[in-house]
């Protein structure tokens, strides 16, 4: 399959998955939470996302890879929020655990779209 836009790339699509995730398991912290750790996993998740398809709109390769390794931050930064939400119960171990696993996937998938994209650059 040609890859003609951002929302063909795999990487992209696991990554959606995962905001989803997110805001449905966020909607049921509490309210106080809004403004700490509700929104700080939100913009987070939702960065993954947002970096790769800026990255693929990108014309040069290294500008590419800025974005693809923002994104890969982003992930971390989603795996550890999420980790202190299911510390202080706000995030059960089975929400934390499909939440963990998809942002895994995203990781290795990610991985995979910078190694490409860096050995096209050095062309």
């Amino acid at each position: 399959m040609r890859i003609n836009k951002f929302t063909d790339l795999e990487v992209w699509k696991e990554a959606h998955k995962l905001t989803l995730l997110i805001y449905q398991i966020t909607a049921n912290f509490p309210k106080e939470e809004m403004y700490g750790l509700v929104s700080q996993l939100r913009r987070a998740v939702i960065s993954i996302e947002s970096c790769i398809a800026e990255g693929f709109s990108r014309y040069h390769y290294k500008d590419r890879l800025n974005f693809y390794y923002d994104a890969r931050g982003s992930v971390a930064e989603v795996q550890s929020q999420s980790i202190t939400a299911k510390d202080l119960g706000f995030m059960s171990e089975s929400d934390f655990q499909k939440v963990f696993a998809q942002a895994e996937k995203v990781g290795i998938i990610l991985g995979g779209l910078i190694r490409s994209t860096e050995n096209l650059s050095k062309k």
